[in-house]
């Protein structure tokens, strides 16, 4: 509304991650600056302005909202409307109120911030030493909200009444903890606690609980350490002994453990790093960053068994800052669960159910509400890719444009994430491990409940995998039957990597969705697929050629199973020099050879996944695995330490990808010496080619040159590389992962972005195939001859 001579109001609403991250201050300080009239607040969707001012003020205003923004605010939109100025002058903070309809988002927890350390190590400094210092700018948001708006009685803050210190603090624009919801300080914030566990009686109680805690790592013990999302079970990774005795406790024997590191220093000290895995390394999400190791660090071999590469985080707490300045070596830093388990995040659970891994525990009274693990990233090139997208990150949205209805959607088994999608955005949620236990299944539903009702969203469809035996699946279709909508497990992968790039949904893209295990349409397991996908449906453009898996699951744990398998159908002779059948027992030969020549209890897979486990133990680098990709992960680090420029060339026959050339030319390269690692660098090239050839077939069919790469074989970074570049060299726009993991932790996206955009004709079309299926039916059952744990750490 004009008010006189180029004086305007208006009334701006901003939509976004613009609660909990200082913005209401910072709109003070720019309207001020601006010389802007007017106030801000909160309700529980926005952030609300009025001001009033000259046009060019306002608009200028409106572009500092954006460009300047606090560090950990996002900001999707901004509304603006005239409006009837108020009748005072200045810029003023107002109460939050509350609001009807959609929630504001909400901020992942961050990393301590530079201001913060710098106070925590100021002796001068009220709070110097104080193990839960934070600032708008830094500490938890997602784990210690309960509902919103995010004002401190609606945290596990809530019982902390402020000090007058921290109290003055608060209530200051200008101060940098204004309207800081988790403000503490020595006097009024939670405490610290050291205790010991069951295994380990003695006391401490002498000692401060941060030196009680170094005291038994340097004794070579484990303490449960309480984090921001769960707990951490931590010792000194420099100690075989101590590792192996976590190993052991564990049952762990061979998956690496992630490491935390006092500083950069300490990090380029044990791993190679890029300026892009520096940068994802301190960034404000600390995740864990896998990084090639160097040979002959301090870091114990038992850390990472076998493997090359180390998972390394830095700092991401006070509390972690203060363990590692007393000199404390680098630190074991792994999930405080039992295997199988959920995260434990609740002190008296962690007490009970890590009591006999553990010898102590490092406690606080701050409640965390919401678990969340550790997330974990790789970098292809100079590319992002998730591996496990938790601390830091969610429940960061994802853009996925205005759909037809919102959707929950409830994921895979494995690495399980859920959706929940409204009519504008994406929520993911943390990830929430395996679905194998019952423990874990209640986790998620807990999970779900508080995002539906903390984000007011009620879904009109629920998303699931059509595997029938998915506990995921079955827990939805209990829940909410009538309104299940199925999607086919490799036209998630290949809708998820749409969503992340905002992709009209109704242009078909030509996916190439690569993993280990997938449900397919023909109730066969898929898991090499190129298809021709837009959000109403795909069609199977071409496949990997199917091989069979001698006992279904156990061959997933045995890839000398699967490389004779694929040997058998590449009219390999199974002699004595070939490391596969070097692995094997006679009597087990012999069984394995009748199995496959009668095809009984052998489950056919057109997996990839399983190609690479064929192809790592042909080289003879791992013939039995005991955690998800082992062997692809050895297979990729070999070929890493090649610069051969060779390509082994996969057959393309009408829609078969015929892996039976690759297999003949490897055992002829190895029985002609050529080194292992020059053979793995050709088994990868040769993936690309084939990838690029079968893009250019459905180019021609389709007249799409953009191609969409998911699965968890592209977790692989060497892979992800080499398409990328050979596509783009090849005149295609290829998509990669970089918000979700491509693995089947970001298969509820594809699903929610199926459910929300796709025609009512094809969500009709969903529900009724579900619907003929059946719930249960001895038939749909059947027909899903592997389990949903083929893939689950052993």
């Amino acid at each position: 509304m004009t008010v006189g001579s180029g004086v305007i109001s208006e009334r701006m609403e901003v939509i976004g991650v613009v609660q909990g991250v200082g913005f209401r201050p910072f709109v003070h300080r720019l309207a001020t600056e601006t010389g802007l009239d007017g106030f801000v607040g909160n309700d529980s969707s926005s952030v609300f302005i009025e001001v009033t001012g000259s046009v060019s003020c306002i608009d200028d205003f409106a572009r500092r909202l954006v460009d300047d923004a606090p560090p950990l605010a996002v900001v999707q939109s901004i509304t603006r409307t005239p409006c009837v100025p108020a009748n005072d002058h200045g810029f003023h903070i107002v109460e939050s109120r509350p609001a009807d309809g959609a929630r504001t988002l909400i901020s992942p927890d961050t990393t301590v911030c530079d201001d913060c350390l710098a106070e925590m190590a100021d002796p001068a400094d009220r709070r110097h030493r104080h193990p839960f210092i934070t600032c708008t700018n830094c500490g938890p948001r997602f784990t210690i909200i309960r509902d919103l708006p995010y004002d401190r009685p609606n945290t596990t803050m809530a019982s902390f009444a402020m000090c007058d210190a921290c109290a003055t603090e608060y209530s200051d624009p200008t101060d940098r903890r204004y309207h800081a919801q988790p403000i503490a300080c020595h006097d009024c914030g939670p405490t610290l606690k050291y205790r010991r566990s069951k295994v380990a009686p003695s006391d401490r109680s002498d000692l401060d609980p941060i030196a009680a805690t170094v005291a038994a790592i340097d004794a070579g013990e484990t303490v449960a350490i309480k984090g921001l999302g769960g707990y951490h079970l931590a010792c000194d990774a420099t100690d075989d002994a101590a590792v192996g005795r976590l190993r052991e406790r564990k049952h762990r024997p061979d998956k690496p453990f992630a490491v935390m590191v006092a500083d950069l220093d300490e990090a380029v000290r044990l791993a190679e790093l890029s300026s892009a895995e520096v940068n994802q390394l301190c960034s404000p999400a600390r995740p864990i960053v896998l990084l090639r190791a160097r040979p002959g660090s301090r870091v114990s071999a038992l850390v990472a068994p076998g493997n090359p590469l180390l998972g390394i985080m830095l700092p991401s707490t006070p509390i972690h800052h203060l363990l590692l300045a007393l000199g404390t070596p680098p630190l074991v830093m792994t999930s405080g669960n039992v295997s199988g388990e959920p995260l434990a995040h609740l002190d008296d659970d962690a007490v009970d159910r890590l009591g006999d891994l553990c010898d102590g525990f490092l406690l606080h009274d701050r409640v965390i509400h919401v678990p969340c693990d550790d997330s974990v990233v790789r970098v292809a090139g100079n590319v992002l890719l998730p591996v496990r997208r938790a601390r830091g990150f969610a429940p960061l949205p994802v853009p996925v444009g205005h759909g037809r209805r919102s959707a929950l959607a409830v994921g895979g088994e494995l690495k399980n994430t859920f959706c929940l999608a409204s009519l504008d955005h994406a929520l993911m949620s943390q990830h929430l491990g395996d679905m194998e236990n019952l423990e874990t299944i209640q986790a998620f539903e807990r999970s779900v409940a508080h995002f539906q009702r903390i984000n007011a969203i009620t879904p009109d469809v629920v998303a699931v995998d059509a595997h029938p035996g998915y506990l995921t699946s079955k827990w939805a279709r209990t829940h909410h039957r009538d309104r299940i909508l199925e999607v086919q497990h490799h036209h998630a992968h290949i809708a998820s990597v749409m969503a992340e790039h905002e992709c009209d949904p109704h242009e078909p893209v030509i996916g190439v969705a690569f993993d280990g295990t997938g449900y397919g349409a023909d109730g066969t397991i898929w898991g090499g697929e190129v298809l021709l996908a837009d959000v109403d449906s795909y069609q199977r453009l071409a496949h990997l050629a199917p091989v069979d898996l001698p006992g279904g699951d156990a061959a997933v744990r045995h890839p000398c199973r699967v490389a004779l398998s694929h040997l058998r159908v590449a009219g390999v002779e199974w002699a004595d020099d070939l490391p596969p059948v070097q692995a094997v027992e006679l009597d087990e030969l012999a069984l394995l050879a009748r199995q496959l020549e009668r095809r009984f209890a052998c489950v056919p897979t057109t997996s990839m996944g399983r190609l690479f486990d064929a192809v790592a133990s042909l080289l003879g680098l791992r013939h039995q695995i005991s955690y998800e990709a082992q062997a692809a992960i050895q297979l990729e680090v070999t070929a890493e330490r090649s610069d051969d420029r060779g390509a082994y060339r996969f057959a393309l026959d009408g829609s078969t990808i015929d892996q039976t050339p690759v297999v003949r030319a490897i055992v002829e390269d190895l029985r002609a010496g050529v080194p292992l690692g020059d053979i793995a660098r050709r088994f990868h090239a040769g993936v690309a080619i084939a990838v690029v050839e079968v893009a250019h077939v459905a180019r021609e069919v389709s007249g799409r040159s953009t191609v969409a790469l998911s699965g968890g074989v592209f977790q692989n970074a060497l892979l992800v590389t080499m398409c990328v570049d050979a596509l783009r060299n090849a005149g295609f726009t290829p998509l990669t992962h970089h918000l979700v993991p491509p693995n089947d932790g970001g298969l509820a996206l594809g699903q929610a972005f199926v459910a929300a955009h796709c025609s009512d004709a094809s969500a009709d079309r969903a529900r009724q195939t579900w619907s003929r299926a059946g719930v249960g039916s001895s038939d749909h059952a059947a027909s899903a001859a592997v389990s949903s744990r083929s893939d689950k750490e052993f």
